[in-house]
């Protein structure tokens, strides 16, 4: 049962968050640390999911809605954990007066875990007199945490949901918190505010926007993750230009958000329809999947240099066979396991394994060279990403 003030609750737990955040280093700067202790989280996550011990009989993840009215307990604790709390499943807004279980589903909306929301800002240098745009309001905690650094006068949030906007919108007043709000697509930014000092993303683009750029001041700083069809991720902080371009390193670490929904994956049909075109005849492979798919961050890293190289490819894997279709060119390839290694069939106008070889090569013979080691430019719309010693690649177009 909800009791009738739980504030003093929050209190404890947000204090016993702030300490724990502080001990991992995330909170360096007192500026901070004082948001952090000041923010209510609980007040921006109502209702929220959790995942079940153990997957239903198909297989799925089971998602138990969590709400004050269901276990109290569960959801102070929960808001107060640094996890990221899914909200929203297949842009289907849920009804939280009366939540049903889900069985697997695709999250479009979280609150994200407050460590990596502090990263972000830190990340971004975002400091006193900045006026900031965030891409991606979700549930209004980053933006409230920005208020209260910042003051509501130099944030702007945008959100391309606007039943998400509305919601994080009535948090954010019934805090006190009143920054420009507005229901708009992050690939276009947001004009009436333009320019920023800084921009900072909480989805990700398959390109970095050409808005983006534009809106923000010479100077400035953009702050965003880029993903794609391989789901390779990679973060980077470009300075912009007043020639209107911008360069800037990656960051180091594995870090992933949702994409843009105009960026999100197409469909690409049954694996086995593409699997049945390919030749009979097939090829020792030079290096297997696992390079790209292992849970390490070396291969978490590979994954984004490879998905540059071949950005219009999607991997699925069927009954073993690890199948890479591109539904732009019609291009397909497959991963066999065999006696002494992987066999690769391929078939389209893209050899799409043999251009994933040639980074995973390139990037051997150069020392397999972090994340920090790149560098992206973006020049009249068109991005590159740069290595002293390894041929350019260019990430998928917007």
């Amino acid at each position: 049962m909800m009791p009738a003030d739980p504030d003093a609750d929050a209190t404890r737990l947000r204090e016993a968050m702030t300490e724990a955040l502080e001990k991992s280093g995330v909170l360096g700067d007192p500026a901070w640390r004082t948001a952090v202790m000041t923010v209510p989280r609980h007040r921006f996550v109502p209702g929220f999911y959790l995942p079940a011990q153990e997957p239903d009989e198909h297989g799925l993840t089971v998602w138990e809605p969590i709400t004050a009215e269901v276990d109290y307990g569960r959801w102070l604790l929960a808001a107060y954990s640094d996890s990221t709390l899914i909200t929203q499943f297949d842009d289907q807004e849920p009804d939280w007066s009366a939540p049903r279980i889900r069985h697997g589903g695709a999250p479009t909306s979280s609150s994200t875990l407050p460590s990596l929301v502090l990263r972000m800002w830190a990340d971004a240098e975002v400091a006193e007199g900045h006026t900031v745009l965030e891409v991606g309001t979700g549930s209004g905690y980053s933006t409230a945490l920005a208020c209260e650094r910042l003051g509501s006068a130099d944030v702007t949030s945008i959100d391309v949901d606007p039943k998400r906007l509305e919601t994080a919108a009535g948090a954010l007043y019934g805090c006190g918190y009143t920054p420009t709000l507005a229901v708009a697509d992050g690939l276009y930014g947001y004009w009436p505010e333009a320019c920023f000092d800084r921009v900072v993303a909480a989805c990700s683009f398959r390109a970095v926007p050409p808005a983006l750029i534009a809106q923000t001041r010479p100077g400035g700083k953009i702050l965003l993750t880029l993903s794609g069809w391989l789901y390779g991720y990679a973060r980077v902080l470009l300075t912009v230009a007043a020639d209107g371009t911008a360069e800037g390193p990656l960051l180091p670490g594995t870090v992933s958000f949702m994409s843009a929904r105009v960026h999100a994956a197409p469909a690409f049909g049954n694996p086995a329809h593409w699997i049945a075109g390919l030749p009979e005849k097939a090829r020792p492979a030079l290096y297997g999947p696992e390079r790209i798919t292992a849970s390490t961050a070396e291969a978490f890293h590979l994954r984004y240099l490879a998905q540059c190289a071949v950005p219009y490819a999607q991997m699925t894997t069927a009954k073993n066979v690890v199948v890479l279709v591109d539904v732009v060119s019609g291009s397909a390839a497959s991963l066999t396991p065999g006696e002494s290694g992987w066999d690769v069939r391929e078939a389209g106008p893209v050899r799409l394994w043999e251009r994933v070889e040639d980074v995973l090569g390139a990037f051997d013979a150069c020392g397999r060279p972090g994340p920090e080691t790149f560098r992206l430019s973006v020049r009249e719309g068109e991005q590159l990403l740069r290595h002293p010693r390894m041929p350019g690649l260019a990430p998928a177009p917007a």
